[in-house]
């Protein structure tokens, strides 16, 4: 059953942090006047694509770090 938490609370911050960092992205993109749903690839609908990917994957990053920060884990080290 502890595992089955631990397991559940890593899935659930990894999916946190990757939607977080892309709305993040999205809104930043917004806000620079890039049109991530434009039709056609314009530079700037790429530029919104490239940016909502970099930020998910950020979002994602930091949700592992704030996890690992909350609860280390513990290394067998000789």
């Amino acid at each position: 059953m502890r595992n089955a938490n631990r397991l559940l609370i890593e899935g659930l911050s990894d999916a946190i942090g990757f939607v977080g960092g892309a709305l993040v992205g999205f809104w930043l993109g917004t806000l620079l006047g890039w049109d991530l749903f434009a039709p056609g690839y314009g530079i700037t609908t790429v530029l919104a694509i490239a940016l909502v990917g970099l930020s998910a994957g950020l979002g994602l990053q930091a949700a592992r770090r704030w996890r690992n920060l909350r609860n280390p884990q513990k290394t067998n080290e000789k």
